[in-house]
This record gives C-alpha cells, sequence and structure tokens, in this order.
C-alpha cells in the first residue's frame, strides 16, 4: 500500500504521508455518517462524542493498525436505525451514502491544487516525500475508499444503499445477509482472489480510472 516508496530514504516520510491520508479519509468518512445520523434524528453517534471535526474519535485502533500492518483496515461510527426519522430504509441509505461521498469530495478537494497547476511536481520534501505525492496518493487512496465502500455487499456502504432503493420486499429478504456479512466479506475480498477471481478490482478499478482524470487532470503521473 505504500504506493511512492522509492528507497530506504522513503521509508519514514512514506509511512507518514501514508498515516496521515488514512487519518483523514478514514476519520472524515464516519464523520459524515454521525453527523448524517444525528440531523436525521439518531442520539446514538452523539452520544458517543462522535460529532466532532477532531479524527480521533473516529478512529479504531485495531483498524488502524491493521491497515498499517497489511493495507487493509476499517473504522465504524454506532448509529440505531430505529431513531431514524422518515422511511427507515431511505433514512438508513442516505446516512451509508454520506461516507463515500465524503471521501469523493476530500479527494476533489486534494487533487484541486494540481489540478490548477499550484503545486510544484519536481519540488522535494523533507517530512512528507514531496507535496505533489502526498496530494496525489491522497486522490487515489480517497477513490479507493470511496469505491470499495459502495460495492452493495454487506457489511459496507453500498450493500446498506442498495437495501434503501430496492422495492421493500426484494429489501426485505436481502436484509438476511447481513447474518453472513463476515462470510460474504471474505469470500468476495479474499477468497476469490486467491484463485484469481477479483470481483472486487474489476468494480474499484473503473471508478477510479474516471474519477483520477477529473480530479488531476488527464496527464497527470501517478506518482514522482
Amino acid at each position: 500500500m505504500l504506493l511512492f516508496l522509492r528507497g530506504a530514504d522513503y521509508l519514514v516520510p512514506t509511512a507518514i504521508s501514508f498515516l496521515l491520508i488514512a487519518v483523514i479519509a478514514f476519520a472524515y468518512h464516519e464523520f459524515a455518517h454521525a453527523i448524517v445520523a444525528d440531523r436525521l434524528g439518531d442520539p446514538t453517534p452523539r452520544q458517543y462524542g462522535r460529532i466532532t471535526l477532531n479524527p480521533i474519535p473516529h478512529l479504531d485502533r485495531t483498524g488502524l493498525i491493521l491497515l498499517l500492518i497489511i493495507g487493509f483496515g476499517y473504522a465504524f461510527t454506532p448509529i440505531n436505525p430505529r431513531y431514524l426519522r422518515g422511511n427507515p430504509r431511505t433514512s438508513h441509505a442516505i446516512v451509508a451514502i454520506a461516507g463515500p461521498i465524503m471521501n469523493l469530495l476530500i479527494a476533489g478537494l486534494m487533487g484541486l491544487p494540481i489540478r490548477l497547476g499550484l503545486v510544484d511536481v519536481q519540488a522535494p520534501g523533507q517530512i512528507l516525500p514531496s507535496v505533489y505525492s502526498f496530494l496525489v496518493f491522497g486522490v487515489y487512496f480517497n477513490l479507493l475508499l470511496f469505491a470499495f465502500n459502495m460495492i452493495p455487499v454487506p457489511p459496507l456502504d453500498g450493500f446498506t444503499i442498495l437495501l434503501g432503493i430496492l422495492p421493500p420486499d426484494l429489501s426485505y429478504r436481502l436484509e438476511g445477509l447481513r447474518q453472513y456479512s463476515q462470510i460474504i466479506f471474505l469470500g468476495i475480498f479474499f477468497l476469490l482472489p486467491a484463485v484469481g477471481i477479483n470481483i472486487a478490482f474489476e468494480i474499484i478499478g473503473p471508478v477510479i480510472s474516471f474519477f483520477y482524470p477529473l480530479f488531476l487532470g488527464p496527464f497527470t503521473p501517478f506518482f514522482v
């Protein structure tokens, strides 16, 4: 996952960059879930101290450690759909989509300085490999998180969004798949890729390929 590692001298700055980007991406993804749930009437995120821009309360320690070690982590926001106003399925879907949309917004904001030509591609960094590499990887990571979470399988946001737009009877039947979330998740994202079937990549790859040039420009090199 440390995609712009170019040698031993870059190990520390690359690790710092990756950690900062991961904290931003995960924390504000969860903040978006929390603030939307709060606005729709669910007191749970506020009770757990999640209505804050401080990233620390939004992070899961184990999920962050796993991300740094194996490049795959997680975070979550406690919500109770029963408190949400309006149609429960629709309101829950709105809360769910808020997280991926936040990652899309962050990707757009991080890409803007490059899109506007405000960043010197060749300028080296001291704490970070370079401002350019930091921003580009920030765009990539947030697009990755956006696309990944939009995959409509439990326990990802995309599954909750899907249930919110399907007819009630079909949504109710599919709701039962949540009890098999861990099995489905492991099967799709770990077992199938192990035998050469990478469904996730077939979904995530085109999404990143579509948004990357929009946010950074059509001829932007990945890392310098």
